[in-house]
């Protein structure tokens, strides 16, 4: 179960896919023999039985996949990639996969790859578009980043669609989180607006596995993998020490799933801080108090907090943002780590703190076996949806399935961490923490 923020009016067609117009050329893969998607068949949004029933009736999202018509004539068709936004275990992945799937199935002659985010769409940028091969493409699966490069920010649509006409760029995959789709709907209102036959597809990319209809995103359990095992070296170090406490800042600027299950994976946590919970810090049944007493009891402690936890505990926001639009949040970890200090001290007793921040080794990874898995399902359904004219649609994963989500529906909404859910009461659970909510 996931946490939303929904638009006040929601209903079947907030979900419905725009196309480019009538699919008039019969696809490369008839001729593979491959199976194509049952354009009646819809992966219901509510999952279930106890949901209250929409008022205009049961949602559903159109289920990804090949279509046996489509909308791009293969042969005069130019695709482009771009990735934006911070890195997470799987970019490579993603393009590799998408690049095949148009040159070896569809047999799309020329597909280019977007140096260094959308910046790369702006010619003042200096950064011409890669003509991506076989060759260039064969081992990249194998590396973390991405090998197009990537940026925060967004260029002027106006300028995008510029660049995109003058490149003859027919379909562009854009491969971010929700500021990325924020830019690629900015982007396809323009294409609207002007009247061309270009798609817009969104593949959604985000560690922080925040992102709207998307049960888990990309990379999300390859940081898990990695924020559990850095969990297990800090718990070693919190009890190689007397009154050892291991405090370990991992990536989540507003939802815990990254904190939460990287602590149920490695069971060594004792706490859990995430940003969906204002957790007090001082007095009695504060953070402060109850650690001093495990402390006292048990002469060690993890400790595992999200980037965007405690924030209310700054005198004020400083109201900046970084070129993504994300609010830039104070350093709950380094905080945490003095007034633990200072705290202690103050009681006189002694206790040795090991920080680690390890956000950014996390991200740059190559991906584990499931994220490659969930790679290259997103890659070729954006393709099969760009080839057949779908547009202004992100790649969702739903109900163990991949289906098209309007990008101006995603980006309308928020995802969080529940804390009725079975994650929440496992991190409970196995920490034994107290329950701030």
């Amino acid at each position: 179960t996931i946490v939303y923020t929904r638009p006040k009016m929601f209903d079947q067609s907030d979900l419905k896919i725009q196309t480019l117009g009538d699919c008039t050329f019969e696809s490369p893969l008839v001729a593979k023999g491959r199976t194509f998607a049952n354009e009646s068949i819809r992966v219901r949004v509510k999952r279930h039985i106890g949901d209250a029933p929409s008022e205009t009736g049961e949602l559903s999202f159109e289920e990804a996949g090949p279509r046996r018509d489509i909308f791009f004539n293969p042969r005069e068709t130019t695709a482009a990639f771009v990735t934006c936004g911070g890195l997470s275990p799987g970019l490579n992945n993603v393009i590799r996969s998408g690049f095949l799937e148009l040159t070896h199935n569809y047999g799309v002659k020329r597909v280019l790859g977007i140096r260094n985010g959308y910046a790369g769409l702006n010619p003042d940028s200096g950064l011409e578009p890669l003509f991506m091969t076989q060759r260039s493409v064969q081992n990249i699966h194998h590396l973390g980043g991405t090998v197009l490069g990537s940026s925060r920010g967004m260029q002027e649509p106006e300028i995008i669609v510029d660049f995109m006409e003058a490149r003859e760029i027919d379909i562009l995959f854009c491969i971010g989180g929700d500021g990325t789709q924020r830019g690629a709907h900015a982007i396809q209102k323009e294409i609207r607006k002007r009247g061309l036959p270009k798609s817009i597809v969104g593949i959604p990319k985000t560690i922080d596995n925040d992102v709207p209809y998307v049960e888990l995103s990309f990379g999300y359990v390859t940081a898990l993998e990695v924020a559990s095992e850095v969990l297990m070296g800090a718990h070693v170090e919190a009890t190689g020490a007397p009154n050892g406490v291991g405090l370990v800042k991992l990536m989540g600027r507003a939802a815990g799933f990254i904190a939460a299950g990287a602590a149920i994976a490695s069971q060594e946590a004792n706490f859990v801080l995430v940003p969906e919970i204002p957790f007090p810090l001082e007095g009695p049944g504060g953070f402060l108090e109850v650690l001093e007493r495990r402390l006292l009891t048990r002469g060690h402690a993890l400790i595992v907090v999200a980037e965007g936890a405690g924030q209310h505990l700054f005198e004020a926001a400083n109201g900046e943002r970084d070129a993504s639009g994300n609010a830039r949040f104070q350093d709950i970890g380094t905080y945490l780590r003095e007034r633990i200090k200072s705290h202690l001290a103050e009681r006189k007793v002694p206790v040795n703190v090991k920080y680690i921040d390890p956000s950014y080794a996390i991200r740059s990874v190559p991906a584990n076996a499931w994220d490659r898995i969930l790679t290259d399902r997103m890659a070729r359904g954006a393709v099969h949806a760009g080839m057949a004219g779908r547009t202004d649609v992100m790649m969702g994963y739903w109900n163990q399935e991949i289906v098209h989500v309007p990008i101006a529906a995603a980006v309308a909404q928020e995802k969080r961490m529940p804390l009725e859910s079975d994650l929440w009461n496992a991190v409970l659970a196995t920490t034994g923490q107290p329950d701030w909510r």
